[in-house]
């Protein structure tokens, strides 16, 4: 494979990948909710995306209703947390959990292929116009919403959850509304990701919520936070500097069953590195001083 290839082929990578971490990014980010759901519904759109196309359905709309069902489980966790008052992590675990028997349900296996069905990707130059155009499309969506009186009132739940309430508003459906735009990016990536790879797996989402995460904390870390669409680009930018750093520690030996510890490591140094330089810098000034 050729220098230009690479760079197509982990660009692009990049590209799907960043879907899931732009759906992160609004529960990590806006919100400020720890959403497990992500694993599921990234698998859950992955596997009602190949099991569509499958039965002959076209790509584009599967792509699309895999969203939708994202969404649905997104709006399941929304509601056990505001609802029935379970705390937040431990809703997303429930239905991560519960997605798992679904979607083996829903492919009546394992696994399935989509090799020699037609999918959205075709040869990579094509694949890479694709992916990006995806993501411009993905972003301008997220930030027009982000300017609207509802995307206003989901960021000042983000904030001060107490302060909406005092004021009457309904924190409850906005937290819905939010997981359930949030599970949607997860469930495309999954119906993109089935597509790029071929098949759809029950395990394919493990680890993602790390990834994303990963992705987030690059993009933050290259970009200091300035306005909401310099941050949904750092997101995307993020994720496709991940896929370079997996592309070259994979080049250097390292086994890809050890990515998930790679991913893990990588995330933990990131999520760190602002405290530590802090502490680095408050440990100067007290020997300055």
């Amino acid at each position: 494979m050729n220098i230009l290839n690479i760079l197509l082929s982990t660009t692009f990578q990049g590209f799907i990948y960043s879907v899931v971490s732009l759906g992160v990014y609004i529960t990590f980010r806006i919100l400020n909710f720890a959403d497990m759901t992500v694993e599921g519904s990234l698998t859950l759109g992955g596997s009602v995306c190949a099991v569509m196309i499958l039965n002959g359905i076209n790509p584009i709309l599967s792509t699309i209703i895999a969203g939708l069902v994202g969404s649905l489980a997104g709006s399941i966790t929304g509601f056990l947390n505001t609802k029935l008052k379970i705390q937040a992590i431990l809703s997303g675990i429930l239905t991560m959990i519960s997605l798992y028997s679904v979607n083996i349900r829903i492919m009546g296996k394992a696994n399935i292929s989509l090799l020699g069905k037609t999918t959205i990707f075709k040869e990579l130059n094509q694949n890479f116009i694709i992916g990006l155009l995806i993501c411009v499309f993905l972003i301008l969506i997220l930030y027009l919403f982000f300017k609207t009186r509802l995307g206003l009132a989901i960021c000042m739940t983000g904030d001060n959850e107490q302060m909406m309430k005092s004021q009457g508003a309904n924190t409850d459906l906005k937290k819905i509304f939010a997981l359930s735009i949030s599970n949607f990016f997860c469930g495309i990536s999954g119906a993109l990701i089935a597509q790029s790879q071929g098949y759809a797996d029950v395990n394919m989402g493990i680890g993602t919520l790390v990834i994303a995460l990963s992705s987030i904390v690059i993009g933050e870390t290259i970009f200091r936070k300035k306005s909401i669409l310099i941050d949904l680009i750092a997101v995307v930018l993020g994720s496709i500097i991940y896929r370079f750093i997996i592309y070259f520690v994979l080049n250097l030996g390292m086994k890809p069953s050890d990515l998930k510890l790679l991913t893990a490591i990588i995330a933990t140094f990131l999520l760190a590195l602002p405290n530590i330089g802090k502490d680095i810098l408050k440990g100067f000034k007290n020997v300055k001083n």
